[in-house]
């Protein structure tokens, strides 16, 4: 079961768009330092859709091979290809993935009986546990309770990332699921909300430069504090405010590039922020986590 922090890690490039291995390595280790019980490379916020196949194994087997075990991998390799999915989840596997991220496919809007089919084939061709990518803004398509429940009976489909940003749907999730099955929040903003409401942890995008942070106010919540959780929530709300002024990841690239943790330097057609949302993005980090 998942639990606690798992950071969605950006992917970073060098000036001329190439992968920055010795800096996805450096993000590994801060991560880890940092208290969080896994890392998610190549999903939305790692720019999963401008990378190619090759590269989006290369930094999966990276990423495993900086942690060394240490943590837990959970590889994004979804696509709206079921064929696709398959192949890429089995190439994470072989390369040290411990867990795969499937996002619900998108573009092609398939019916919720194709979708219970698309990850049940996943599930069933591969040993890595399943964490279904419920994020419908992003998708087109929702993930709806009902078929999320059932998906949730099968043995190696283990999770949920709920990024519906509805908590009628988490709830009716957490309501109904076995114990053995995981809802976590793919909203750093919902986190604490729905951990009140039996959620186990988050995959954050804030994490990745708030590790430590976000440990706590999942720790905290975990342990039924949640006075203590609610004030340290509010403490960071700019921060998850100001990481999502636009499109994800490009907001919390520019807060890495800021710390020179990386280069700020995006995929087409993601560019960089504008002069005004730098600044809200500054603000933010000058007040949560000052130098």
């Amino acid at each position: 079961m998942l639990n606690g922090v798992y950071t969605a890690l950006v992917t970073p490039f060098n000036a001329d768009g190439s992968l920055d291995e010795q800096a996805l390595r450096e993000l590994v280790d801060f991560q880890i330092a940092g208290g969080v019980a896994g890392i998610v490379p190549v999903g939305t916020t790692g720019e999963s859709p401008t990378v190619t196949h090759d590269e989006n194994i290369r930094i999966v087997e990276i990423v495993a091979d900086q942690a060394r075990g240490r943590t837990v991998v959970i590889a994004g390799t979804g696509s709206n290809s079921t064929a696709e999915a398959v192949r890429m989840t089995r190439l994470a596997a072989e390369v040290g993935a411990t867990a795969t991220l499937q996002v619900a496919p998108y573009y092609n809007k398939p019916t919720q009986e194709g979708l219970y089919r698309h990850f049940t084939e996943v599930a069933e061709s591969s040993r890595l546990p399943v964490v279904v990518y419920n994020i419908p803004g992003r998708t087109s398509v929702n993930v709806e309770p009902a078929t999320i429940l059932r998906l949730a009976e099968h043995d190696n489909v283990t999770a949920v990332k709920e990024a519906s940003g509805s908590m009628a749907v988490a709830m009716e999730v957490i309501a109904g699921a076995p114990a053995s099955f995981a809802v976590v929040s793919g909203d750093d903003n919902l986190t604490l909300p729905l951990m009140s409401l039996g959620a186990t942890g988050v995959i954050s995008v804030a994490s990745n430069i708030a590790p430590k942070q976000m440990v706590e106010l999942v720790s905290l919540a975990a342990a039924g504090r949640f006075d203590d959780a609610k004030k340290l929530h509010y403490r960071l709300l700019p921060l998850f405010r100001a990481i999502f002024v636009q499109t994800n990841p490009i907001p919390i690239k520019y807060a890495l590039a800021r710390r020179k943790m990386i280069v700020e330097s995006y995929r087409l057609p993601l560019c960089p922020l504008s002069d005004s949302d730098r600044a809200i993005v500054d603000r933010a980090i000058d007040q949560v986590m000052p130098e």
